[in-house]
């Protein structure tokens, strides 16, 4: 097996900056007990002195403008969640390391993604785009995947006897042990996992527990580890607080972006499609506003989801201004996979349920709609309004002209050259909107073709619709 062990150092911090562009200081603190202390910090504090590990107050002090926010551990466990859906898309086996890494089984991947490199640069695009910054490792065990990741050692190791050398030059302050027992590591001498291993095993248990001598074993693959593959949940949810308060509607959009690709991994992870999905934009004292966007057929493309969502967004006006996105959707539908032609061209199909996705947005739902046939047989009522994705009732077998007179006009016999008929209707006794007609196919004397009738009660002629 081969792991991919993804680290996000500074997944505390993103949480609150990956909305927008964010100028001011940033630091994330987190409290424990009456003190708190800098958890991660941007470029702009940490150019003015900020570090990690200060404490929060003089953080403060040294820089006057410091927005400070609280660690939310909630709102991580999240964002890593989301992360797995998105990391899904490439390969089902992904396993959550909390609270900042993901593991991911890609041995059997390779070669569906053409390759360890290609793989590996689309991952980094893709964290790159959602805002992310991650560093990222691999090995034949998934904890010395993670183990090199977390020491920010970005390299591939496939040789299992290879490992123990990688491994052995990292600080043992990477281990998952108490502070305590890496002290006394220290104070031994045992620097690195390499120290660890030269120490007798039996003095290394009877000093320091089990637990240290089986997270090494672990790491260099003598013991096996079970991973929980990630299950992605029936809906899609997902929030982005946005690092300053946004006034004008079409500057969501690069905030959304990135939850749309969240988004699109996770309808590639269960194949499926999404029919429909909400853009909630959260205001401090007023209501929220709530921009849905549809879709003709259910689709997992980015680029078709984000076309439609500029669309609404560059005609809506914002009451407030928006200081959280919600990306929502519980219109998840399985998309059914289908071979196509050898010959057949391979971009996508569709213009015309894009092209109606579109005006809906620009007209309104109510302003596009189909038309289908209506089980009466009085031309005025034979049709009826439906929505577009419903799905129409074939026409019958007769001669009908497309377009129809709102009202029949008269006309004289004598100036047509009927052609073929008559189609007899008499219906309609039961609402009050009885007719008698015999219908014929005309020509006129400028050579259109029209759909005339002779209505019995007056035995007039009339004019009713126009072929083309």
């Amino acid at each position: 097996m081969f792991w991919l062990a993804i680290h996000f150092p500074a997944l505390p911090l993103e949480i609150y900056s990956r909305g927008g562009a964010a100028p001011e200081p940033l630091a994330v603190i987190e409290k424990q007990g009456n003190r708190s202390s800098v958890k991660v910090c941007n470029e702009a504090a940490s150019e003015r002195g900020v570090r990690a590990g200060m404490h929060g107050a003089a953080a403060q002090v040294l820089v006057t403008n410091l927005v400070v926010r609280v660690r939310d551990l909630a709102a991580e466990q999240e964002s890593l969640e989301g992360l797995a859906a998105w990391a899904g898309s490439f390969t089902p086996a992904v396993s959550l390391q909390p609270p900042d890494g993901l593991l991911i089984e890609i041995g059997s991947c390779l070669r569906l993604h053409r390759g360890f490199k290609n793989l590996i640069a689309q991952m980094r695009s893709g964290l790159n785009e959602m805002g992310y910054g991650a560093c990222l490792a691999c090995a034949p065990t998934p904890y010395a995947a993670w183990l090199l990741a977390l020491a920010g050692k970005e390299v591939a190791i496939r040789d299992p006897a290879k490992l123990e050398k990688f491994l052995g030059a990292l600080p043992v302050k990477w281990l998952a042990q108490p502070q305590d027992t890496l002290d006394s590591l220290e104070m031994l001498g045992a620097h690195t996992l390499g120290d660890c291993l030269h120490f007798p095993r039996a003095g290394m248990a009877r000093r320091f527990g089990q637990s240290l001598l089986d997270e090494v074993d672990r790491a260099l693959g003598r013991l096996p580890e079970a991973r929980e593959f990630f299950v992605p949940p029936p809906s899609f949810s997902r929030h982005l607080e946005l690092p300053s308060q946004v006034h004008e509607a079409e500057a969501l959009l690069f905030a959304s972006r990135r939850l749309l690709l969240e988004l699109e991994g996770y309808l590639n992870l269960r194949q499926a499609g999404v029919q429909q999905f909400e853009l909630i934009c959260r205001h401090e004292d007023v209501p929220d506003t709530v921009l849905k966007v549809g879709f003709a057929q259910p689709t997992r493309a980015l680029e078709r989801m984000l076309l439609l969502l500029r669309e609404t967004l560059g005609r809506t006006r914002l009451c407030a201004p928006v200081h959280t996105i919600t990306l929502h959707s519980s219109l998840i539908q399985t998309i059914e996979l289908s071979n196509l032609d050898l010959f057949q061209d391979s971009t996508e199909t569709g213009d015309g349920n894009l092209l109606l996705e579109r005006l809906r947005i620009r007209l309104g739902k109510e302003g596009v709609f189909s038309i289908a046939p209506a089980a009466d047989h009085r031309p005025e009522l034979a049709w009826r309004q439906c929505g577009t994705e419903d799905e129409s009732i074939p026409a019958g077998k007769q001669q009908r002209p497309l377009w129809l007179l709102p009202k029949p006009m008269p006309c004289h016999k004598d100036r047509l050259e009927l052609q073929s008929g008559p189609e007899r209707i008499e219906s309609g006794w039961w609402d009050g909107m009885d007719v008698a007609r015999d219908y014929y196919v005309a020509q006129g004397r400028n050579g259109s073709r029209l759909w005339v009738f002779r209505d019995h009660s007056s035995g007039g002629w009339f004019v009713h619709g126009l072929f083309a």
